[in-house]
């Protein structure tokens, strides 16, 4: 591990410490004195300071110690949380979020533009005056990072303090630490009042590697911090490192412990003890001439109780590196120890690979099948069936919860909500649904856009909502849940609806509607959707330029998803988005039109039958069942003009609750079908959402089932089904030849 990686685990733990630090203030608003939510913040912040201070980041160990001196006035109960405090902290996060970002970015902290120092000084001010004069002055002096030497040798025989016996691994220096780093990290919030040096484990200059770390140290150290707080220091290190703390109230037997574990180091060791003063002269000679048992019964009731301490068992207050590694491992074990932290990246790349997999395995078994072989076959079933639970696997691991993101808006919403002047709530429902990562990626700025307009333009103000005798308090749900292979994304508000009375005016007015069209509800409500198009009828920072719905719908339609919204007016909007699971690998049903190929989501599918000629009559609809199936003609639509076959199939397929009908050719079974975009020319034609390849090397096309279904509905209006295709500015079969 070099010390970029390092530095990149940094980076990547400071940020989501950061994340759970907002996530807790701003739950904490709901519970201001609770224990729990403000031992998460401060730990947040102690530990990205610990952190900052182990690679010299000492900009962010002193700014962040100010917010920490505070947070610990919290836990006292000196200070409590209330609004403008929670916001005072929010910034405190957003600035240390810029602070590693620029890091991120590979630039020096001391280049820090000027509006970020003046937003430090703010800051830093603000916080101050939670502190007491004489406090504040004393967070300063501890804030700023003095060398070891400077605190040397100030202890008296008296002084009650941890001690620290440090033995650094071999590879402490490859793995990019510095071990001073640890010492100045620990000066931060205590005082180093004397340190030994271990010079007998050093070996000889010409056997000497520059690269090893050869150092060990053992530190008279006087803090009132807790024992995690020292453990935490040396977290980096601690696997491949001896550290052993002995608190300050520990007994006489953990020093027994210690010189039995420095064994090796001999009475070299023992001498460190005594000029650490963390043992006398006395003490020592008990350690090493034990009582006798008539001599232990005279012994005090608590030094008795002392030594029914179990051999090698730490006391209350102390721990070992092994000790406290145990401890740890039990505590996280159900969390982390099934955890690794892998590159996106590398994540895109096997997925890419499974897919070249899955089109190679198809090759396998279109072969196998053309020898008529029966063993070559069943090995090839065997492949595919590998395959596929490969595939499932492989696509596992890019899955995450939706909930990490819905959970960012609370902040949003707590922001905007008072620049609003509002008092809006969010509601999350459905956070454990999960999503591919590259989706999810993606999503945020569209919902972003929806949440911030269902605040702007969905929720009234208090006076309205009173009068119309609603909650004061508006809400906005954010919900997501499964539906036929995909997941549907729900963004709902409590508000005062639409009208679509006054958007049909507005479309009328720019032209976008023509005078007397016949136009469903559901057409005029995604109106909205249209360049351009806003009913705000003042223009704020927020909305009110009719720039960004257009872009939603562009960026979840570019996901290969669709969003449409219900309203009603005086209670409330739903915008709902339906997107695919994943953007990579899916099953599909293949069918054929003439000598082409298309392949259908087969999520979409729910069954295949005979179209019925005879009981047509010229009609684009058939009796399913006593329920009336629309359909359309594939052949009409890709303008196929080869013989008809003597048979056709309808494939019904059903989409966000519409069924409808593809008439077909010949229907050929199921498909792993590993999706691929179509270029710029192509992406437009309607109808079509990707392509992929066949295990013949052949090109087929794969239908957008929602494109086809909203024209179903759309041509069902009109009484004009299949009129459209002659309207294509690229026609699909120029597509499929310029895609072979």
């Amino acid at each position: 591990m070099n010390l970029d990686s390092v530095i990149e685990t940094f980076l990547a733990e400071s940020r989501e410490l950061l994340q759970q630090m907002e996530d807790a203030l701003l739950q904490i608003e709901q519970s201001p004195e609770d224990p729990e939510l403000i031992n998460a913040i401060f730990r947040a912040a102690h530990t990205i300071k610990g952190s900052s201070g182990l690679f010299g980041f000492d900009s962010i160990v002193a700014f962040t110690h100010v917010a920490e001196s505070v947070l610990d006035r919290v836990r006292a109960g000196e200070v409590a949380f209330n609004n403008d405090l929670i916001a005072l902290m929010l910034r405190v996060g957003d600035h240390l979020a810029t602070m590693i970002n620029h890091l991120s970015a590979g630039q020096d902290l001391a280049s820090l533009p000027d509006s970020s120092r003046a937003t430090e000084a703010e800051l830093i001010r603000l916080l101050g005056h939670y502190l007491n004069a004489s406090a504040e002055k004393a967070e300063q002096n501890d804030a700023e990072v003095a060398p070891p030497a400077a605190v040397i040798n100030s202890a008296s025989a008296s002084c009650a303090h941890w001690h620290l016996s440090l033995r650094f691994g071999i590879d402490t220096l490859r793995s990019g630490m510095d071990p001073l780093s640890f010492l100045r990290y620990l000066a931060t919030f205590g005082e180093l009042c004397h340190i030994e040096p271990v010079l007998e484990t050093l070996p000889t200059l010409e056997e000497m590697d520059p690269e090893s770390c050869y150092l060990g140290l053992e530190v008279a150290f006087v803090s009132d911090v807790e024992l995690a707080a020292i453990e935490g220091a040396f977290e980096f290190v601690r696997d491949d490192s001896s550290i052993e703390i002995i608190a300050p109230s520990a007994p006489l037997t953990r020093y027994g412990e210690l010189l039995g574990l420095r064994a090796a180091e001999g009475s070299a060791q023992e001498s460190r003890l005594l000029r650490c003063q963390s043992l006398t002269e006395s003490e020592l000679d008990a350690l090493k001439n034990p009582p006798t048992n008539s001599d232990a019964d005279s012994e005090e009731p608590a030094t008795a109780a002392q030594a029914e301490a179990m051999p090698g068992e730490p006391a209350a207050g102390s721990t070992s590196s092994s000790a406290a590694k145990s401890s740890k491992d039990g505590q996280r074990g159900n969390n982390d120890a099934n955890l690794i932290r892998v590159d996106a990246t590398k994540l895109d790349q096997l997925i890419n690979l499974v897919g070249e997999l899955i089109i190679a395995g198809a090759n396998t078994r279109m072969l196998a099948q053309r020898s008529g072989l029966v063993d070559m076959s069943e090995s090839a079933e065997t492949l595919s069936r590998l395959v596929e639970e490969v595939r499932d696997s492989a696509l596992t691991l890019r899955m995450v919860q939706i909930g990490a993101t819905f959970n960012r808006f609370q902040r949003v919403v707590r922001d905007v909500s008072r620049e609003l002047g509002k008092d809006i709530v969010l509601q999350i429902s459905g956070g454990d649904t999960e999503l591919d990562k590259t989706v999810i990626e993606k999503i945020g700025d569209p919902l972003t856009h929806l949440v911030r307009n269902a605040m702007d333009h969905g929720i009234e103000s208090a006076e309205l909502r009173q009068t119309n005798g609603k909650p004061v308090q508006g809400v906005v749900r954010l919900n997501a849940y499964h539906e036929a292979g995909g997941i549907v994304i729900e963004v709902i508000d409590d508000g005062g609806g639409l009208n679509p009375q006054k958007i049909l005016a507005k479309a009328q007015q720019r032209g976008l509607v023509a005078e007397g069209q016949p136009l469903t509800e559901k057409e005029i409500f995604n109106l909205i959707f249209e360049p351009g198009f806003s009913t705000a009828d003042q223009i704020s920072n927020l909305s009110g330029r009719g720039v960004g719905m257009d872009v939603v719908k562009r960026n979840i339609t570019a996901l290969r998803g669709t969003v449409d919204l219900d309203s009603v007016l005086g209670q409330g909007t739903c915008v709902r988005i339906r997107l695919p699971l994943t953007l990579a690998i899916i099953d599909g049903f293949l069918i054929s039109i003439g000598h082409a190929s298309y392949v259908i989501p087969l999520d979409m599918v729910e069954e295949c039958i005979e179209l019925p000629t005879r009981e047509l009559d010229g009609r684009e609809h058939l009796d399913l069942r006593g329920d009336v199936l629309p359909f359309i003609r594939l052949r009409q639509l890709f303008e196929e003009h080869s013989q008809p076959p003597r048979r056709e199939n309808v494939v019904v397929v059903n989409y966000a609750g519409t069924r409808a009908g593809l008439v077909v050719d010949q229907l050929l079974g199921e498909f792993q079908t590993v999706i691929k975009p179509l270029g710029k020319v192509f992406c437009q034609v309607p109808g079509l959402s990707g392509f992929t390849i066949l295990g013949s090397g052949a090109v087929a096309l794969i239908l957008d089932i929602p494109g086809l279904l909203a024209q179903v509905i759309q041509n069902s209006y009109r009484g004009q089904a299949g009129t459209t295709a002659a309207n294509q500015p690229v026609s699909i079969s120029n597509a499929r030849s310029s895609l072979q």
